[in-house]
């Protein structure tokens, strides 16, 4: 079987473009972030217990109001506390089956994990998970008693 370089390009161009989903149910609000390779886009809710239960609803219209699929998206980065139990229990739960059903890796990072870090912003967590070597596909939850 012989491929042209032409059949190989939707494969490599996959390779190349990453898509990172950062998941903050942790803080004051609710923090749904797309960060492409050319685009940041975010989303804030209130941090409720209604919208914990409809993460997954909020977490579709924002793909779908971006022209995202879940397929689009190459790795999730998900704060595991401190914080709400619900929120917490739900963002996790959520990342899994992601990893489960679509084999998307996930990092479940800590704003304490970034020590000497000031003024952290969701658009560089990537970055920050990168450098201090957040392990991948490990859950490590933090609630606040």
């Amino acid at each position: 079987m012989i491929l042209f370089s032409s059949a190989l390009e939707p494969i490599l161009e996959n390779k190349i473009i990453m898509n990172k989903l950062v998941i903050d149910v942790a803080s004051e609000k609710i923090v749904l972030m797309i960060i492409t390779k050319d685009d940041i886009y975010n989303i804030t809710k209130d941090n409720t217990k209604i919208n914990f239960e409809k993460l997954t609803l909020i977490l579709s219209d924002f793909l779908n109001s971006n022209s995202l699929k879940l397929d689009d998206i190459n790795k999730i980065y998900v704060n595991r506390g401190p914080g709400s139990n619900a929120g917490i229990r739900n963002s996790l739960s959520l990342v899994k089956a992601f990893y489960v059903a679509r084999k998307i890796d996930y990092y479940c990072y800590s704003l304490h994990d970034f020590k000497d870090q000031k003024y952290i912003k969701h658009e560089n967590i990537p970055y920050l998970c990168d450098k201090f070597k957040i392990k991948k596909n490990l859950i490590k939850p933090i609630y606040l008693s």
